[in-house]
């Protein structure tokens, strides 16, 4: 039987010759996480240019009913769907024990790719994700040139290398519940274009934040860019069947056209250089709702659908279809952001669902599409500490990043896909 290295030689060999091709990638301004979030900023952004209106346009083009029908339907269902997840609250959220994961039931399955976020218990023991917090504030101290948001009480540190990160990233249990959750995608595509048995370690953050704290306060948004999930062609084509008016049949989980997707158009501060199948953090302490955790829109279908359409489509009533070049809170260079007068019929204050209860060494993962947002005040008596580690399927694109990621860890800097840092990580 052939080795798994064997297996991966052809992919990694063109992956290599991807990179040797490719020119070496910019380094992101000064910053930190704030960087990706205009409603952080407090600096309105520009209007996005005419070209936009045109773009509608072309959409919209010999589709006016069935998008008017589709986005009547999508109302109706999104109001009963809410209700049911304003009913159930925290308990709507898949929870699944680590042990289990390769007896899962298909329902169960199912309900993870509805709510499109799972929580996997026990991944790693209490001790051992106690220790790696230990390992992190002591990493700290070793480098306080490190910047961290918010600068006056730091919760998100712009530090990547630290001995227990490292170690996170390769760890096979993590690396087991990262290839489960990718097991979930489907693609018509060889495995020489995307293998979602293989995952790839990504560079991230890791945040210890602090009761009390109100300064680390993300809105509900979705990250892969914004305008580019219009104006990329391949991008669009995700959302080929919401387009065409039929949002019930959309497949979330179909891969095919996120492999050659171009999510950052406009290399904003924020941007990501990977497709991430679904971003996902390690937990490094005791948190219930309420204590600086997060908080997910679990209709994944419903929530996709709505924030395509919703750029179409004015908020008078009844509707009306919009060809202006207005995308509601879409800025070039960063990610897509929401709110109650921008997107009023995601009903955020009852939608927006915190996850359970966590403890040390659970992993939550949640799909890269799921509108999600964190506590804007942590009322908890201890911190709120994760690792940021998301699942990245094998593609070209993703390998060959993670090459250039390779020589940044080898310098100390930060990747390509953050903020420049001040000094070299020690």
């Amino acid at each position: 039987m052939l080795s798994r290295a064997k297996l991966l030689a052809p992919k990694l060999a063109l992956a290599t010759r991807r990179v040797a091709t490719t020119t070496a990638p910019k380094s992101k301004v000064g910053g930190d996480i704030s960087s990706v979030f205009p409603s952080l900023s407090g600096i309105a952004p520009p209007p996005l240019p005419d070209r936009y209106a045109d773009l509608k346009r072309r959409f919209i083009s010999g589709r006016e009913r069935i998008l008017s029908e589709s986005w009547e339907r999508l109302l109706l269902d999104l109001e009963k769907e809410t209700a049911a997840v304003k009913k159930f609250g925290s308990d709507i959220i898949p929870k699944v024990d680590f042990k289990e994961l390769a007896s899962l039931s298909k329902e169960k399955i199912e309900e993870i790719k509805k709510r499109g976020v799972v929580v996997i218990k026990n991944v790693l023991q209490d001790q051992q994700a106690l220790a790696m917090k230990d390992s992190l504030k002591e990493h700290i101290k070793r480098n306080p040139w490190a910047a961290a948001f918010p600068a006056n009480s730091p919760a998100v540190y712009e530090l990547y290398w630290s001995p227990a990160q490292r170690a996170a990233r390769s760890h096979p249990s993590l690396v087991a519940s990262q290839r489960f959750v990718n097991s979930l995608w489907h693609s018509s595509l060889p495995s020489s274009v995307v293998d979602t048995s293989v995952c790839l370690p990504y560079a991230d953050r890791f945040r210890i934040r602090q009761p009390g704290d109100a300064g680390f306060a993300l809105g509900a948004h979705i990250d892969g860019g914004s305008v580019e999930r219009w104006e990329d062609p391949e991008y669009c084509r995700c959302y080929e069947k919401i387009w065409t008016g039929q949002w019930e049949e959309y497949d979330a989980y179909k891969a095919d056209h996120r492999v050659h997707a171009k999510m950052d158009m406009y290399d904003g501060a924020g941007s990501c250089g990977v497709w991430r199948s679904w971003q996902g953090w390690l937990s490094l302490s005791t948190t219930s709702p309420g204590e600086g955790t997060l908080l997910v829109n679990p209709l994944l279908k419903h929530s996709t659908a709505y924030t395509i359409l919703r750029p179409f489509f004015t908020l008078s009533n009844p509707p009306t279809l919009s060809t202006t070049p207005h995308f509601p809170n879409s800025v070039q260079g960063a990610c897509q952001e929401y709110s109650n007068s921008t997107h009023p019929h995601l009903r955020l204050d009852d939608a927006m669902t915190h996850v359970p209860r966590i403890s040390p060494g659970d992993y939550v993962f949640w799909h890269c599409d799921t509108i999600h947002a964190v506590d804007r005040v942590h009322q908890g008596a201890s911190d709120s500490s994760v690792l940021y580690i998301p699942a990245v399927p094998w593609t070209v694109e993703n390998q060959a990043y993670v090459e250039r990621q390779r020589e940044a860890e080898r310098r100390g800097v930060s990747p390509e896909d953050f903020p420049v840092g001040l000094g070299v990580e020690v």
